[in-house]
């Protein structure tokens, strides 16, 4: 292959897929707007037309944003290809040292620097007029900029070493790097698994043993019945950022915990509580993260040797606009463009984690009363402004859940 016609495929990749989420952007602002006078039948007992109203109008305020966010992204990518942003960098990362992996760190970390630097007026506006707006912020600047700069100390005390490893492997390790480098990345993310609810979660939230002795004899009783054992129950007072709710299991082997927003554990009644606990049980019972670990490993281990394939190819350095070519340049370059050539595949992973949404209700119906589920989630959709018309095209692409009207009707069939 020649730079050439590389380039006019990267081009040609990147144009359809940018267009293609402009026009399911569209498709899904005028499929909520059509039906934003109206609450669907099947939600009108349940909710009133003001909060459908204003979930519409969330969702497209959310759409309009990610249309102007995905036309920066697209630029932004060219500017750092085609443009010569990379090729300047990598000539300025050479002067910092004689190492090649010391140049090799600086290149990437100023890349993800100025990637978040440029992007950062997208989650300020987000946080602060668009989620403000809707009542939905509760996060002041200060608070915001403190999480950033943990973040940036989480990132850089665990990132750059796990960075530097992965470029010395990719210098050293000749062909089969990209083995080393995997058994690393898998070494690196089940670490992150165990480590993540007792150290990494509490520097940005605080988490209490549940208090309430009635709830938690409940839930004690659901967990024994569906043979789960969890080191402990806790609220995390979520509120303090945002009082969209949720509850969620993290961690892995005998670290797991089982954490409630507190803003759920207001809104919902201990049977619903108990229903939204079943499904995400369910994820366990029927080994979903288990799965999505395997498969995200797997991809990864693809994904690495591809990269093996093309890092010693001129034409893939000169058709992304680089001349200097080095370990360091082939890795950001193909994580770069990766996700334009893969855009079209996005429905099948959609596909596959709403199928284990639909699993996991199912084993909810099974432990608890689907009713009970059913109320909880229309709470959910309530409180969250979650639209209950999304486009159908929009939703095969980006949905990780079922629609909400096509969830409650499986679940009253149940």
């Amino acid at each position: 292959m020649t730079a050439a016609l590389f380039s006019q495929l990267f081009l040609a990749a990147l144009l359809v897929a940018t267009l293609s989420k402009l026009w399911l952007a569209r498709r899904q602002l005028n499929h909520v707007s059509i039906h934003r006078s109206q609450v669907p039948d099947a939600f009108k007992e349940k909710i009133n037309l003001a909060d459908h109203q204003k979930a519409a109008d969330y969702t497209l305020a959310k759409t309009r944003l990610g249309m102007i966010t995905t036309l920066f992204e697209a630029g932004l990518l060219l500017a750092f290809t085609l443009g010569g942003g990379l090729q300047s960098l990598a000539g300025w990362s050479s002067g910092i040292s004689e190492n090649q992996i010391v140049q090799g760190m600086a290149l990437i970390v100023s890349v993800l620097l100025i990637s978040g630097l440029l992007e950062m007026p997208f989650g300020l506006y987000s946080t602060f007029v668009l989620e403000e707006k809707f009542g939905f912020n509760k996060m002041s600047l200060k608070l915001y900029v403190i999480d950033m700069l943990k973040g940036l100390f989480i990132g850089g005390l665990l990132g750059l070493p796990l960075l530097y490893a992965v470029l010395w492997l990719m210098a050293r390790m000749g062909d089969n790097w990209w083995m080393y480098v995997w058994l690393v990345w898998v070494s690196f993310s089940l670490l992150i698994l165990f480590i993540y609810p007792s150290f990494i979660a509490p520097l940005f939230n605080k988490f209490q043993p549940l208090q309430d002795e009635s709830l938690k004899a409940r839930i004690e009783a659901l967990l024994h019945r569906c043979g789960f054992h969890a080191k402990g129950l806790f609220v995390m007072d979520g509120s303090k950022r945002s009082s969209h709710g949720n509850a969620y299991f993290t961690g892995f082997g005998k670290t797991k915990r089982i954490v409630f927003f507190d803003t759920l554990i207001s809104r919902l009644n201990p049977a619903e509580i108990d229903a939204v606990l079943a499904h995400e049980l369910g994820h366990f019972k029927r080994r979903h993260v288990l799965k999505r670990i395997v498969l995200t490993f797997a991809i990864t281990l693809l994904f690495l040797w591809v990269l093996s394939q093309l890092m010693h190819a001129e034409w893939f350095y000169a058709g992304l606009g680089v001349q200097n070519q080095s370990t360091a340049m082939a890795l950001q370059l193909f994580f770069m463009v990766v996700p334009v050539f893969t855009f079209l595949l996005q429905p099948i992973g959609s596909a596959y984690s709403r199928k284990h949404e639909f699993e996991a209700d199912a084993y909810a119906a099974q432990q608890t009363a689907s009713a009970d589920l059913v109320n909880a989630l229309v709470k959910l959709y309530q409180d969250n402004a979650a639209t209950l018309t999304p486009d159908p095209v929009y939703s095969a692409f980006y949905s990780s859940h079922p629609p909400a009207m096509i969830r409650i009707a499986r679940l009253q069939t149940m």
